[in-house]
């Protein structure tokens, strides 16, 4: 019978999701219904279909905004590429850029290394949205080099008297990233690396406190989207470290939590694009059949991204 519930000391919304969902709601009230948004503004079908019942339509591709439309767009969270931006001033579009910071960082960092002819040589996952943002920053498409494992930096040449300078995704595996960027020092020994590592803080949390919960529970349950980077290396990381059952939950409506019943102790966590509430409704249905103790040791990561003033 289930007993105790372990709660993540790092969980739920990063300061660039909470920036950018609130920019959405920020421009529903100054301009009404509907506000456009490209794509997800986070990956997280929770937050989309709310987001959705407010009178957000979400668009593939800024064609299918009706033209003439004088309603703001919004570019999501993961940043967008520079034809994108030109496309939207073509059309005459309101529109606004909720990209994270931290991600903001890496497009001026790359734009840099094109800038003084460097090879960029980015670590990340193929199709991803902020990997096709960055590498949409560039002049030449040709100045990046995609890498997702150790197998891909094997088989990479480049000519002696080549700058080299490796770049990453924010949301990636830490340790999976170590391992990569191992292998490029290894071939490549004057590579050069950014001077903080790209993965933000957020990833990196809520990584640490799944690698802790990996080795007291029995079993570790991941809030979030399947979708979603972020939370996807949290399931990976909890196996890694010791805990062989761990479980990605996009909806907590399909999740059967008799299954519980086999376990004593499990922990729980919410990625960097899951909401709280998330997380509380979660415990609030075990609660509903086990008699349970609820272990939190939440800490508050005290960072804000500001919503711009334009938008208060």
């Amino acid at each position: 019978m289930l007993k105790k519930i372990l709660t993540a000391k790092h969980r739920g919304f990063c300061a660039g999701v909470e920036r950018a969902v609130e920019m959405v709601e920020k421009s529903l009230i100054k301009y009404g219904s509907p506000v456009y948004v490209r794509h997800e503004i986070v990956h997280n079908k929770f937050v989309v279909n709310n987001l959705k019942k407010k009178g957000v339509v979400f668009v593939d591709s800024l064609d299918e905004i009706p033209k003439g439309s004088k309603q703001p767009v919004i570019f999501s969270a993961h940043g967008v590429a520079k034809r994108v931006i030109e496309k939207a001033k073509n059309y005459n579009l309101l529109y606004y850029d909720a990209i994270c910071p931290l991600v903001s960082k890496i497009h001026k960092e790359i734009l840099q290394l094109e800038e003084k002819d460097y090879q960029i040589i980015m670590i990340g996952h193929e199709g991803h949205p902020e990997v096709e943002g960055t590498a949409g920053q560039l002049q030449d498409i040709g100045n990046l080099t995609l890498v997702q494992n150790i197998e891909d930096v094997e088989k990479l040449y480049f000519p002696s008297n080549q700058n080299l300078a490796y770049i990453t995704q924010t949301t990636l595996s830490v340790l999976d990233t170590k391992e990569i960027v191992d292998a490029l020092k290894l071939k490549f020994p004057s590579i050069l690396e950014p001077k903080k590592s790209d993965i933000c803080y957020a990833t990196s949390n809520r990584q640490e406190s799944v690698q802790e919960m990996a080795k007291k529970v029995e079993a570790i349950f991941v809030i979030g989207a399947f979708n979603s980077s972020n939370s996807i290396r949290l399931v990976e990381t909890a196996k890694r470290f010791g805990c062989k059952h761990s479980e990605l939950i996009e909806n907590i409506d399909d999740f059967d939590f008799s299954n519980l019943s086999q376990y004593n102790e499990i922990g729980l966590t919410a990625s960097a694009s899951a909401p709280e509430e998330q997380l509380d409704l979660f415990i609030n249905r075990v609660k509903n059949l086990f008699s349970i103790e609820v272990l939190d040791h939440y800490e508050d990561e005290n960072i804000i991204f500001k919503v711009p003033n334009y938008l208060n």
